[in-house]
C-alpha cells in the first residue's frame, strides 16, 4: 500500500512517472526507464512535499531516471516553481555514454541537461578523470571545470589524497562532447604534484577520439650534421577512411625538412604514399662522394605501399621507394622514423598479383633493387620479374589404376636484367686498419680488374674473383612436376616412392660492351671493370639452351612409439635414395642468378634438390639418412632432436665443382660422404627454451657452423642468447672464421620499472693476423653494438631512456660509430613528448648517415 501512494504522490507532484513500485531495485526502473525514454521515473524511500515553498523531495536511496541519465543522492528536492533539481548526500549523476560525475551537490535543470556541481569528480569510462571545485555543465555537452584538472592515472587506492603520477590543472578547462575536445587555459602539467610544464592555452581530443584533426605533439630532434631540429606533425582527419600528416621539421643546419603522408582505407584494401624532402641551405656539410651526397641541393624521397583483394582468391599490391641519392635515408630517415629502423643496406620495391586456391598458388612480381651504402654501384643492381605457379592434385587410387598418391606441379619464369657486371673478390681481400676490420671491398678493386687476371675459367678451380650478378639479361622458364605416394605397412613402416623431373628453358643476352671505373679511398688508384670480363666466368655471349632432369626416389621412416612415466616418445629413422642422370639431359648456362645462397642444414637434409633455387640442380644418385626423436613431456614441454648426412653415391657431385660463385664449394656437400647436419630443440623447460643447430666435420667431427640460440623466464628476469661460428671459406672469400655472441636482457623491478640492455661481440677479430692489426690483439670481445635503457610503464604513462652504439659498414674504408640516445614519454588521451640526439663518428671524424 506504501509503494502505491508514493508511486501517486510522484505522478501528482514531480510530474513524473514513479518506478513500479517505489521501493523498486534500480535494475528495474533503469529497463522501464529505457523502454520509455521520455518518461521521468522515481524511486525512494520516501516522497516528501512541502506546499509553501512548493518542492517535493526524494528521501533515502532516490534515484531518478530520465533519458538515459541516473540521478542519485540521498536527499533530491524538486523545486516546481524553477523547474530545478538539488541533489546532495553522495550525489552521482551517470550519463548514458557510461561516464559518471560526482559532487556534493548538484543543481540541474530537470532534464539533467544543464546546471552546477560543487566539488566535481568524473571518471569515464575510458578511464580518465576530471575534477574541480565547481563545475558548470551546458547544453548537455559542454562541461566547464573552473580551477580543473585533467588526468587519465587513477587516484590511488592506498591513499586517494596523494597526487597521481600526472595531471594537467588549468585555470579552465572546457570538455566539448559535441566536438569531443577538451580545451585548457593557463594550464600546468604537474607530475606528483609538482608543475613541471606551463602552457597558456592548449587543446587535445577526448579519450573517446581516436582520429582527430589538429596539432599533435612537438618533436625534438639533435644531429652532429644536421644540429638541433623541431618538427611539428599537423593531422588532418579527412574523411573516416582518409587522412592527410604533414610534419614539418626546422633544423638548424640545413632548414625546413617537409614530410607528408597521405593514408586511404577502401572496401578492397588500403595504401598510403609518403613524400617528403628538403631544400638544403649548407649542401656541403656532408661528406664527397662516395661517401655522401655533398653538393646535392634537393633530397628527398617518395614512397608508397598498398594492398587490395580483387575477390577471396586474389589480391595485388604494391611497394615501392624511389630516392634522391642513396645516402638519403642515412641522412635523414630518422627525423621520422623510431631509432631502431635508421641503418639501410638497400631498397626493394615490387608490385605483385597473387592468387591462392584450396590446391594451387599464383605469384607474379615485379623487382626493383637500390643499394644505399658507400660500396654499391646502381648499375649493378637488378630489376628482375619473376613468375611462380603451383598446384597440387590429389590422384584417386579408385580412378588411376591404383597409382593414387599426389602430384605437385611447379613453374617459374624469371628475367633478371642489370647493366654492368658485378663482382666479388676471393683472393686479395684487405684489411682496413682504420676501423681494425676485414674489409672485403679492399681487395674488390685489385682482385676484380683487367689488371690483375686471371679470373675463373669454367672447369678449374676457383679463381680470385666471383660473379655475382651478369651485365645483361637472363630469362628462365623452370618447370618441375613429381608424384608421390605414401605407404604404411603392417608393422608400421611408412614408405614414399616418388618421381620428379625438371624442365628448363634459357635466354642469354650478355652485355659486353659497357664498363666503368672507380677510385679506392684507400690508395688514390683507378680500377676499371669491365662488361666483356663475364665471358672469364659463364663461357658464352648469348644464346638459347635447356635440359631435362628426371629422377627417382625413395624414402623410408619407421616411427616407433614410446611410453614412459613422464611423456611419451617418438624415435623415427629415416633413410632416402636419390637416382638422376649423372649429367644434366641438354645444356646449361654456367650463370647463376637465384641459387647462391647454400646453406646444407636439417631442414634440407632430405630435399630432392639442397639448391635454394632454379638455376642450379643436383646431378647423380644420392643417399640421404639420419634419424629423428621427439619426446613430449607431460608438462606440456617437448624434446626434438634431427641429425643425418648425405652421400654421393654415384655420377658427378655438383656442389665440389668451381663455378661463377663456388656456392657448392666449402658448403659441407662437396664431398663425397657429407659433413654430418644436425639440430636440438629443447621447449619449454622450466624457465627457458633452448636450440642449437651445427655443421659437423666428416673427419675431425670439428664444427664448421655453429648456431645456438636460448631464451630464459626467471619471472621478472628475462633475455635471450645467441651465438654462431662459421668456419673459414677461403673460396667464398672469408680468411677468418665468423664468430659472434648477441645477449639481450630486460629486468623487470616492479610492476611498473624495468632496465633493460643488448650487447654484440664481434668475435671474429681475435683471428686476425697480427701483421694485419699491428700486433694489437684485439681479443674476444670487441664490441659491434650495444645498448641500454630503462623505463615506466603504468594504465597512464609510458616513459623510456635508451642509449644505443652500433659500428655500421655503410662502403668502401667507411665504418661509422652510430650512438642514439633517446627519450619518449607517452601520457595516454593527452600526447607523447619525444627526444632523440644521434651522432656518427668515424675515428676523430664526424660522419652523418
Amino acid at each position: 500500500m506504501r509503494g502505491v501512494v508514493l508511486a501517486l504522490c510522484a505522478l501528482f507532484l514531480f510530474g513524473f512517472v514513479p518506478a513500479r513500485p517505489a521501493l523498486a531495485q534500480t535494475s528495474g526502473g533503469a529497463t522501464q526507464a529505457a523502454t520509455q525514454p521520455d518518461k521521468m521515473f522515481v524511486e525512494a524511500d520516501q516522497l516528501v512535499y512541502d506546499r509553501d515553498k512548493n518542492t517535493v523531495s526524494a528521501v533515502g536511496n532516490a534515484r531518478i531516471y530520465y533519458q538515459g541519465r541516473t540521478l542519485q543522492a540521498d536527499r533530491v528536492i524538486y523545486n516546481r516553481n524553477t523547474g530545478r533539481v538539488f541533489a546532495e548526500g553522495h550525489a552521482k549523476l551517470i550519463n548514458k555514454d557510461g561516464n559518471i560525475v560526482y559532487g556534493d551537490s548538484f543543481d540541474m535543470t530537470k532534464d539533467f541537461r544543464e546546471g552546477f556541481v560543487e566539488s566535481l569528480r568524473s571518471t569515464s569510462t575510458e578511464k580518465t578523470y576530471f575534477s574541480a571545485p565547481h563545475a558548470e555543465i551546458t547544453q548537455g555537452a559542454i562541461s566547464v571545470y573552473d580551477k580543473g584538472t585533467y588526468t587519465a592515472c587513477a587516484t590511488c587506492a592506498d591513499n586517494p589524497t596523494k597526487p597521481p603520477l600526472w595531471r594537467v590543472r588549468a585555470k579552465r578547462i572546457v570538455h566539448n562532447n559535441d566536438e569531443h575536445m577538451i580545451y585548457y587555459t593557463d594550464a600546468w602539467l604537474e607530475f606528483l604534484g609538482v608543475p613541471v610544464a606551463y602552457v597558456p592555452v592548449f587543446s587535445s581530443p577526448d579519450p573517446t577520439v581516436k582520429r582527430k584533426s589538429g596539432i599533435l605533439s612537438p618533436q625534438t630532434i639533435s644531429s652532429s650534421i644536421l644540429g638541433f631540429g623541431v618538427q611539428v606533425p599537423v593531422f588532418w582527419a579527412i574523411a573516416p577512411n582518409y587522412d592527410l600528416t604533414w610534419t614539418p621539421t626546422y633544423f638548424v643546419n640545413e632548414g625546413f625538412y617537409n614530410d607528408f603522408e597521405w593514408r586511404h582505407r577502401l572496401a578492397s584494401g588500403s595504401y598510403f604514399i609518403r613524400a617528403n624532402g628538403i631544400f638544403q641551405t649548407n649542401p656541403n656539410l656532408f661528406p664527397e662522394s662516395p661517401w655522401g651526397a655533398a653538393g646535392h641541393s634537393f633530397r628527398g624521397s617518395l614512397e608508397t605501399r598498398g594492398e587490395f583483394l580483387i575477390d577471396k582468391y586474389w589480391k595485388y599490391g604494391w611497394n615501392i621507394t624511389a630516392l634522391s641519392d642513396k645516402w638519403y635515408f642515412w641522412d635523414y630517415a630518422f627525423a621520422n622514423q623510431s631509432s631502431a629502423s635508421q641503418y639501410y643496406t638497400e631498397t626493394v620495391s615490387d608490385a605483385y598479383l597473387t592468387g591462392q586456391g584450396n590446391d594451387s598458388y599464383f605469384d607474379l612480381r615485379g623487382f626493383h633493387f637500390e643499394g644505399l651504402t658507400s660500396r654499391d654501384i646502381q648499375q649493378t643492381q637488378p630489376n628482375a620479374l619473376v613468375l611462380d605457379y603451383n598446384h597440387l592434385f590429389g590422384l584417386d587410387p579408385k580412378k588411376t589404376a591404383g597409382i593414387g598418391g599426389e602430384v605437385v606441379a611447379d613453374f617459374n619464369l624469371t628475367s633478371v636484367s642489370q647493366q654492368i657486371a658485378s663482382y666479388s673478390p676471393v683472393a686479395g681481400e684487405g684489411f682496413d686498419p682504420a676501423t681494425q676490420l676485414f674489409d672485403p671491398a679492399v681487395g674488390l678493386y685489385e682482385a676484380c680488374t683487367l689488371n690483375n687476371m686471371p679470373h675463373y675459367v669454367p672447369g678449374t678451380k676457383a679463381g680470385d674473383c666471383l660473379l655475382r650478378g651478369i651485365g645483361g639479361t637472363q630469362t628462365r622458364t623452370t618447370a618441375d612436376l613429381s608424384w608421390q605416394r605414401k605407404f604404411v605397412d603392417p608393422i608400421g613402416e611408412v614408405w614414399t616412392p616418388f618421381v620428379f623431373a625438371r624442365l628448363n628453358g634459357e635466354w642469354l643476352d650478355l652485355n659486353t660492351n659497357d664498363n666503368y671505373e672507380v677510385s679506392n679511398p684507400g690508395n688514390g688508384a683507378n680500377y676499371t671493370y669491365f662488361n666483356s670480363d663475364q665471358t672469364n666466368f659463364v663461357g658464352q655471349v648469348s644464346g638459347v639452351q635447356g635440359y631435362v632432369m628426371p629422377g627417382a626416389g625413395l624414402e623410408y621412416r619407421y616411427p616407433i612409439f614410446v611410453n614412459t612415466s613422464f611423456g611419451s616418445a617418438v624415435v623415427e629413422p629415416i633413410g632416402q635414395i636419390i637416382v638422376r642422370p649423372n649429367n644434366l639431359v641438354g645444356s646449361n648456362s654456367l650463370v647463376n642468378m637465384d641459387s647462391q645462397s647454400l646453406v646444407f642444414d636439417e631442414t634440407n637434409l632430405f630435399a630432392w634438390n639442397k639448391y635454394s633455387g632454379y638455376d642450379q640442380f643436383e646431378t647423380g644418385t644420392r643417399a640421404n639418412y639420419g634419424g629423428q626423436a621427439t619426446f613430449n613431456l607431460k608438462n606440456g614441454g617437448y624434446v626434438n632432436f634431427i641429425a643425418g648426412q648425405s652421400y654421393q653415391v654415384a655420377g658427378t657431385n655438383g656442389f665440389d665443382q668451381p663455378s661463377a660463385v663456388n656456392n657448392g664449394l666449402a658448403s659441407g656437400l662437396e664431398t663425397r660422404a657429407s659433413d654430418y647436419v644436425g639440430a636440438l630443440t629443447v621447449a619449454p623447460l622450466p624457465f627457458m627454451d633452448f636450440t642449437a643447430k651445427g655443421l659437423f666435420n666428416t673427419q675431425t667431427f670439428q664444427p664448421d657452423r655453429l648456431d645456438i640460440a636460448s631464451d630464459f623466464n626467471l619471472g621478472a628476469w628475462t633475455g635471450g642468447v645467441d651465438f654462431a661460428n662459421y668456419a673459414v671459406q677461403p673460396v667464398l672469400g672469408y680468411y677468418v672464421p665468423r664468430e659472434g655472441l648477441s645477449l639481450n636482457s630486460r629486468y623487470q623491478i616492479t610492476p611498473h620499472y624495468f632496465v633493460q640492455g643488448n650487447i654484440t661481440f664481434d668475435m671474429s677479430r681475435q683471428y686476425y693476423p697480427p701483421s694485419l692489426t699491428g700486433n694489437n690483439n684485439v681479443g674476444p670481445w670487441a664490441v659491434a653494438s650495444e645498448g641500454i635503457g630503462a623505463g615506466y610503464h603504468d594504465e597512464c604513462t609510458s616513459l623510456l631512456v635508451n642509449y644505443s652504439s652500433v659500428y655500421q659498414d655503410i662502403g668502401t674504408g667507411t665504418i661509422v660509430h652510430n650512438q642514439t640516445f633517446l627519450v619518449q614519454l607517452q601520457l595516454r588521451s593527452l600526447g607523447d613528448a619525444r627526444y632523440s640526439q644521434t651522432s656518427y663518428a668515424n675515428g676523430a671524424q664526424s660522419l652523418d648517415r
